[in-house]
């Protein structure tokens, strides 16, 4: 038997306590980075109880007569650690789907966890998925690298860190977001006619609170001029690049591809090194030289699925 619970304040501690557990865990799922933003979103994250224990969650917020999983998170489907099984995970989807009907929520959007992020295979959702008909209805494609398994790189990226090696530039951390953050803002307004998702404010906070899994690394000439920058998103065995940006001096001499080959390298140990999606018009457009920039490290697909159950 499955009972189910949705979400409130007073789980905050045993909901943090269960990402940590979970085999594919992530710190976006924290209450304090989820909340950052709970006043855009209607909450309705559930929790999976199987004989009184705490077994999965799912973040998840509510559209009309629709459950998200979940509107402010990249990907986010269920949540559970290395005991579950497929059989258990299958019981869990029934109950979620009845708890769903029960409800008059007619439909379902679930966003699998990229398979990078599980610390064991964690597909088991996949299969629930199957069994009750969903169907997939968008799939954005990332590019990761594998450090155990590299692919070499490109002679043109090659070339740009060469290039910037001559330059003698220096790359380090920066706790302070608020020269990068100006730059990122002039290069996505100028490029793709778009703001950073998050406020200056909001990411300042969030690094803040989360300083282990947040990382600002700039790229700078010897006087000091900012050249290119990342903001990192480090979770457990993967590091993803939020945010890049790269200055006009920077596009000249290469700074943003050395930077990323500095960090490629710093962050050897942890096993994936991820780029983020490079698809737009839900997946059904690739942006091809944007994937081009960075298969040229070295990266290869991986998949972000989203799948619509009809409860």
């Amino acid at each position: 038997m499955v009972d189910v619970v949705r979400y409130e304040e007073s789980h905050r501690k045993i909901w943090d306590k269960a990402v940590a557990a979970a085999k594919n865990g992530h710190f976006l799922v924290n209450r304090a980075y989820m909340d950052y933003h709970q006043q855009r979103f209607i909450d309705h994250s559930l929790m999976f109880y199987v004989n009184g224990h705490l077994t999965a969650i799912l973040p998840a917020n509510l559209v009309g007569d629709r459950l998200c999983s979940h509107g402010g998170l990249t990907f986010g489907g269920l949540l559970f650690d290395a005991k579950q099984t497929v059989g258990g995970i299958i019981e869990i989807f029934d109950a979620l789907v009845a708890y769903c009907r029960d409800r008059e929520i007619e439909r379902i959007l679930y966003k699998a966890m990229p398979h990078i992020y599980a610390e064991t295979p964690a597909q088991e959702d996949l299969y629930a998925l199957f069994r009750h008909n969903a169907v997939l209805v968008r799939r954005d494609v990332s590019s990761t690298i594998d450090q155990t398994n590299r692919v070499a790189y490109s002679k043109g990226t090659k070339y740009n860190i060469s290039k910037a090696r001559k330059q003698r530039l220096v790359v380090t951390q920066n706790q302070d977001m608020t020269e990068f953050w100006a730059l990122l803002g002039r290069v996505l307004s100028a490029r793709h006619g778009v703001i950073p998702v998050h406020s200056l404010e909001e990411i300042s906070s969030l690094a803040a609170g989360f300083p282990e899994n947040i990382a600002l690394y700039e790229a700078r000439e010897a006087s000091g001029k900012l050249l290119a920058g990342a903001v990192l998103y480090i979770n457990r065995h993967v590091v993803h690049t939020q945010y890049l940006a790269n200055s006009e001096r920077g596009r000249a001499v290469g700074a943003l591809d050395f930077l990323i080959g500095e960090l490629i390298e710093r962050f050897s140990e942890r096993r994936f090194f991820d780029f983020g999606i490079s698809t737009e018009q839900e997946g059904r457009v690739l942006n091809t030289g944007l994937a081009r920039h960075k298969e040229g490290f070295g990266a290869r697909a991986v998949v972000h699925d989203f799948y619509d159950i009809r409860v």
